[in-house]
């Protein structure tokens, strides 16, 4: 399963040569819709609704790339998928604090995907909200400034060090994450920051 892939143009990052049986898309801007560069798709999902896919369920949550509603950039899909008893939230780009109504639909999270940086998605004192309402075991911050980003069209967005600190967790950095159902604390949230290798 793959979410979001992306136009290594637009974003200034090469994409990998991968393929997915399943791929979500939160919206559709080329930074988050290029699923003809992902091979073996037999499902993409773009939009809410719930899923089946070869025993992974995929529930599509609405919501809105910005805090007016869509009106300046549209809409977004949140989506929950369950696979390998785990639930594992992917926000795409959630422009705005959650609703009741989404937090419950988003229910309890494992692992939780979250943009952080502000300018085209919630910045950090929303991102922060956010994640207290949904109290995820494993954070995995996105959508934020790092080396290599096209400078062009991502020049303002926040580095990851401003959620990182604000948020007051100590932060693990790796280049892969495993998780398996049955591993992860209840009471011990983490902070993890995938790199690159």
């Amino acid at each position: 399963m793959l979410t979001d892939p992306y136009d290594p143009e637009m974003l200034g990052f090469s994409f990998p040569k991968i393929s997915a049986e399943i791929v979500t898309v939160s919206h559709d801007h080329g930074d988050h819709n290029r699923s003809d560069l992902v091979s073996d798709v037999q499902k993409v999902i773009s939009g809410p609704g719930e899923y089946e896919v070869n025993g992974v369920s995929v529930i599509g949550i609405g919501s809105y790339h910005d805090d007016k509603k869509g009106a300046e950039r549209g809409k977004n899909t949140m989506y929950v998928i369950e696979m390998e008893g785990l639930r594992i939230a992917h926000l795409g780009d959630l422009g705005h604090k959650l609703s009741e109504g989404q937090a419950t639909k988003l229910g309890d999270i494992d692992v939780l995907f979250i943009p952080v940086g502000g300018e085209y998605t919630i910045n950090v004192e929303t991102a922060i909200e956010v994640v207290h309402s949904i109290e995820p075991k494993v954070i995995i911050p996105m959508h934020y400034k790092a080396a290599g980003i096209n400078e062009k069209t991502f020049a303002k967005l926040a580095p990851l060090e401003e959620f990182v600190s604000a948020i007051g967790l100590n932060s693990e950095e790796m280049t892969k994450l495993t998780v398996k159902a049955g591993d992860l604390d209840e009471d011990n949230h983490r902070l993890v920051i995938l790199n690159k290798k």
